[in-house]
């Protein structure tokens, strides 16, 4: 009999949402006019849908009156605030592309994306840890012929946009919605590349609006809901199964700060009974960590989403029973697929949620295939994870051979990464296919380390990775975040917890102690940056 092939498709009965996002938040807004829309903690402020909608059309109409139309790409570099989400509206409202872009950029990425996508108008911060966003800005512009104007929320420049709505008039509005098709493009993301500079995924109202939809749908959001978002709005995280998961079902978005801070996102779930929390897996451990967490009411949690990077299984345990989030949900997912093709259910046991990624979501297929060849493999043998379906992006900007590399002529999204789906359907990631270590001829999945050494009690975090070696090629090395600085672990008790209970090839041979890991813009560990900084002693 032969082995049945690493190939799932999601099936449902529900079809896909066939609205542009403006049409869907529309409907949302004639179904839940007095439910709360959207909550800013920080500032008190909050949005009911109709006066979300009323606002997210002001802006829209701010924007034609500047002179923005269809079609036309918008930037977008703030911190996380209402404005950010009324901008991310507004710019589908109109047909415009909304152009994401991370609040940590520095003058020479900002240069590179403003030019990249032609930015015509830019809305901004103005200031955020130590960054000035209009010097920036006036350091850039020279280079940037095609960027017309910027806007900076919390300044007149922010009120003169919203001001400007007053010369528009609201039929305006619904003339240009008549003309736009859900597989317009309405978002480029830029993906953190690890060499070079990023590439611009190219996303659409269908893409997109359609994700958000079968997240929230798969986690069992209804009007009841509130959402407590301390994840980044510039990612697919924040902006898609966040804000458009809770649009799409009537659920209430809550900001707890600009930027992640443990104590201002527990404050926001108890203050504002919040039932849902997103945050890649660091995130929960800061949380988790905090001196004080025994006081906060979290009990109006059930569920939330964990992505970014796999979460360890002690992690998980304690989400659930310390955190109240029975329901919690793990999604697997890149920007350039909208970014979520796998996730869990709200009844998986805690091996489903830790030891894999969960399975394929309705609508799309995923296939593991060998990386070499392209052959679909048999469950249970590791080979590239593909996707496709309506989430896989338009292509990245202005760079359609980038695209074909990625995007092969079926229309399946390469990830790069290395999977292995169980014969039930669920996938578990082993690595990156540039991440796995060959030593001395055998094949080693950092993950599987990872996971054995979380259950150090020295270990707080960790990462492990390959560096060179003069005979093996390459030697295993774990890159740890002590739980005490005070008390730290040495490479010899690191070796000794592993002796006879890890292949002998697999036990790290080096070890180096952080105070954190870089990051990439959506939570992943930087392990080229690791392998660099460690490749030589």
């Amino acid at each position: 009999m032969t082995a049945a092939l690493s190939y799932s498709h999601g099936t449902s009965t529900t079809p896909l949402l066939g609205d542009t996002i403006g049409a869907n938040l529309h409907r949302a807004v004639a179904a839940w006019p007095a439910r709360e829309a959207l909550v800013d903690v920080p500032s008190g402020r909050r949005w009911t849908y109709a006066e979300f909608g009323a606002a997210v059309d002001e802006v829209a109409r701010g924007l034609l009156a500047k002179g923005v139309t269809t079609g036309d790409r918008v930037g977008i570099w703030a911190v996380n605030c209402p404005e950010w989400v009324l901008v991310q509206y507004a710019t589908a409202r109109i047909g415009a592309v909304m152009v994401n872009i991370n609040p940590a950029y520095r003058a020479h990425e900002l240069e590179y994306v403003l030019q990249q996508s032609g930015v015509s108008l830019l809305v901004a911060s103005l200031a955020h840890k130590g960054s000035d966003y209009r010097a920036l800005v006036d350091r850039v512009r020279g280079a940037c012929p095609g960027l017309r104007e910027t806007v900076y929320i919390g300044d007149p420049s922010w009120d003169a946009l919203t001001g400007g709505a007053a010369t528009v008039p609201p039929e305006r509005l619904d003339a240009i919605a008549a003309t736009l098709s859900c597989d317009d493009p309405v978002n480029i993301q830029y993906t953190s590349g690890t060499t070079g500079f990023p590439k611009g995924a190219t996303l659409s109202h269908h893409n997109i609006l359609n994700n958000g939809y079968w997240v929230g749908r798969t986690v069992g959001y209804t009007e009841q809901d509130r959402i407590c978002l301390p994840v980044p709005f510039y990612h697919c995280f924040g902006m898609v199964m966040g804000n458009l998961a809770a649009t799409s079902h009537g659920a209430c978005i809550v900001i707890p700060a600009p930027s992640f801070e443990p104590g201002a996102t527990l404050d926001a779930v108890q203050r504002e009974r919040c039932t849902s929390l997103y945050g890649v897996p660091t995130m929960f451990i800061a949380e988790l960590g905090l001196p004080g967490f025994g006081a906060y009411d979290l009990t109006s949690l059930r569920t939330g989403i964990m992505a970014g990077s796999p979460c360890p299984v002690e992690v998980m345990k304690r989400v659930v029973a310390e955190m109240h989030m029975e329901q919690v949900s793990i999604c697997y997912g890149m920007t350039e697929t909208s970014p979520v093709s796998l996730q869990t259910r709200m009844d998986d046991d805690l091996e489903h949620r830790t030891g894999t990624v969960g399975r394929v979501l309705p609508h799309i297929e995923v296939k593991v295939v060998d990386p070499a060849t392209g052959v679909t493999q048999p469950r249970g043998t590791a080979g590239e994870l593909c996707t496709r379906g309506y989430s896989v992006m338009l292509g990245y900007w202005n760079e359609p051979a980038k695209t074909a590399e990625a995007v092969d002529a079926g229309r399946w999204m390469h990830t790069g990464d290395l999977a292995v789906m169980r014969d039930d359907g669920y996938v578990e990631i082993v690595g990156r296919i540039k991440d796995m270590i060959i030593r001395g001829g055998e094949n080693i999945y950092p993950r599987e380390i990872e996971e054995f050494l979380y259950a150090h009690p020295k270990i707080a975090d960790v990462q492990v990775v390959g560096v060179p070696h003069e005979r093996y090629g390459e030697e295993v090395l774990a890159c740890v975040v002590p739980r005490d600085p005070a008390d730290p672990l040495s490479l010899e008790e690191l070796r000794a917890f592993c002796a006879d209970r890890l292949a002998h090839y697999k036990i790290p041979t080096r070890l180096h102690l952080l105070d954190a890991f870089p990051m990439t813009v959506s939570g992943k560990v930087r392990k080229v940056e690791l392998r660099e900084r460690y490749a030589t002693g």
